[in-house]
């Protein structure tokens, strides 16, 4: 009987192995309007709308440009799904399963020219003037 149990471990063991699921990680990037180019830390993966594939959940540098508008740049972080976090993710990668992580990111560009309205270039305005007061004579 012993040598019957044994087997069967070994056995389940191995179909587990075998059958195991995966998991893919995707990040989703889009913008208003569409037709970004897409960095993710230093490296293209297309424009938007666009999809890539990606290791590790944290932080990420995102950059984003197009002709007629400001460019983006600031950091973003993956968000881990709870069947990625330590010992849970055991489990999830052992069952007969695929798991999809998909991480959706927005951005809105603005039109250049218009980054700035009447009321903040004034404000602007103001700053520059008590720093150049402010700032030491030669």
């Amino acid at each position: 009987m012993h040598k019957s149990a044994s087997t069967l471990l070994v056995f389940s063991l191995a179909a587990v192995t075998i059958l195991g699921g995966c998991v893919e990680r995707r990040v989703k990037v889009t913008s208003e309007p569409s037709g970004a180019r897409v960095w993710l830390n230093d490296e293209m993966i297309g424009t938007t709308p666009c999809q890539a594939s990606f290791k590790f959940y944290g932080k990420y540098d995102v950059r984003l440009a197009l002709d007629g508008y400001e460019p983006i740049h600031e950091g973003r972080t993956m968000e881990a799904p709870i069947y990625e976090y330590p010992i849970i993710d055991l489990a999830a990668n052992a069952a007969p399963i695929d798991f999809e992580s998909v991480n959706e990111w927005h951005f809105v560009l603005t039109p250049t020219g218009e980054l700035e309205d009447r009321e903040g270039l004034i404000e602007r305005a103001d700053r520059l003037r008590d720093q150049s007061k402010s700032a030491p004579k030669d």
